[in-house]
């Protein structure tokens, strides 16, 4: 059987119309993930819409408002395929009234490409995106620099080293290096150093768009990091008994291992032995990070435990908290943020209502500079360091220590106005 392939989650992000979703189609076509009868489709569609030469975009704009107005507003995923890797691509909106999409691609990506027109530079949402996928733990960045095709920049290699500069001040601020960050030199419209190495920039000696995907590192198996795997459902299988199912974030599990499901439901923790791991209907006996599993553990019964919980290993059992400090930014909120709101908070499989207890500092959402110490209120746009207390017992790990279980996304009304990471935390009085 020929070796998977390993998987990443890749975002193109940038401002509005800097070419994000056409850089994704022409990278699709070129390299024979798309074919030509359907591109020729789009192509007459963009152009029945006005809109000819956003064929390209079209393959990842699948929405009909999106073609009609020439805007990405929801995420597109797609599959794609390099000689290295499997990908999922997410293309995310630039327009910032789309930038809560845009979030929740980002918080599922392990690299992202940020997009900057050549004759633009950096833009608001340039600064936007960069700021939130640091916040949001993406740790792989490729820089493409498009539209050097268009009059005013015609393949300049001053203009690209300008805006190259721009963009490593820029990323520089947030926590990314520079000069271990790739920069391309790109016209996705006209196909340039996509998939085919340009002839229109002979000063150009770097990679193709294909080429520096092809080389990103997938992220590690947190593989040595404490276990941790959050319960989504408890099911009663006749002849095996209670079989909760979930995905392990972090660390191993191995039959005969001595676990602890917490908060569960005394609060305390629920302490058993697992009997069986089952994948794909076959027997394992251990399993890793990604791993989606059904387990059998002896002293565990079905009202015990729920979604929700997390399962570790008794010596170092998940953290439950009584309090936590959160990085958080404001993305869609109808008014403001004051303390003693209390909205949803979405972690791991957890749904929790949540209060914040107090504001602490208020960061600009481009640099992460305090702006303000302790302010009345917080708003979109800005971002902030929280004080937060959940209304039941939760599970929270620091980004620090254990990243993939400190993300979250916060919802009111059906919709996501927040985003953020616990930077800190206040375990509740454990077994």
């Amino acid at each position: 059987m020929a070796r998977e392939k390993k998987h990443m989650n890749l975002v193109f992000i940038g401002h509005v119309d800097h070419g994000k979703s056409t850089t994704v189609g022409r990278l699709m076509y070129d390299s024979g993930n798309i074919d030509e009868q359907t591109m020729r489709k789009l192509k007459e569609e963009a152009a029945a819409n006005g809109k000819a030469g956003f064929e390209f975009a079209y393959t990842m704009d699948n929405l009909k408002e999106e073609r009609e107005r020439g805007v990405t507003i929801d995420l597109a995923h797609k599959k794609f395929e390099t000689a290295n890797l499997d990908f999922t691509i997410i293309d995310a909106p630039g327009h910032k009234d789309f930038i809560k999409n845009m979030i929740t691609g980002a918080s599922q990506a392990d690299a992202a490409v940020l997009v900057v027109a050549a004759n633009d530079g950096v833009n608001a949402q340039t600064k936007e995106h960069v700021f939130l996928s640091k916040t949001l733990g993406v740790g792989q960045l490729i820089i493409a620099i498009n539209k050097m095709d268009i009059s005013g920049v015609s393949w300049s290699e001053d203009r690209f080293n300008k805006v190259k500069e721009e963009v490593s001040n820029l990323i520089k601020s947030v926590g990314f290096k520079p000069d271990e960050t790739t920069f391309l030199a790109i016209a996705s419209l006209k196909g340039d150093n996509i998939v085919k190495k340009s002839e229109n920039m002979p000063w150009y000696k770097g990679q193709t768009l294909l080429e520096a995907i092809d080389k990103l590192v997938p992220p590690e198996k947190p593989t040595g990091l404490p276990l941790r795997l959050p319960i989504q459902d408890v099911y009663s299988i006749t002849g095996i008994g209670v079989v909760p199912v979930g995905k392990i974030e972090t660390g191993v599990m191995k039959v005969g291992d001595k676990v602890i499901v917490v908060p569960a439901r005394d609060g305390k923790g629920i302490i058993g032995e697992c009997k069986t791991i089952e994948m794909h209907h076959e027997q394992h006996k251990q399993a890793e990070p990604g791993d989606n599993i059904g387990f059998n553990v002896r002293g565990i019964g079905k009202k015990d435990i729920a979604r929700g919980d997390v399962l570790g290993h008794v010596d170092n059992p998940p953290s439950v908290v009584s309090e936590f400090t959160a990085q958080i930014v404001v993305l869609n909120h109808p008014s403001v943020m004051t303390v003693g709101y209390t909205p949803v908070f979405h972690l791991h499989t957890a749904q929790v209502a949540c209060q914040i207890t107090a504001i602490l500092k208020k960061l600009n959402p481009s640099t992460g500079e305090v702006l303000a110490e302790n302010p009345d209120f917080i708003k979109n746009g800005d971002a902030a360091i929280v004080k937060i207390r959940p209304t039941t017992a939760l599970v929270i790990e620091k980004q620090s220590e254990i990243p993939q279980m400190a993300r979250f996304a916060i919802r009111d009304s059906g919709a996501t106005v927040a985003a953020g990471m616990c930077i800190d935390l206040v375990k509740k009085n454990q077994v």
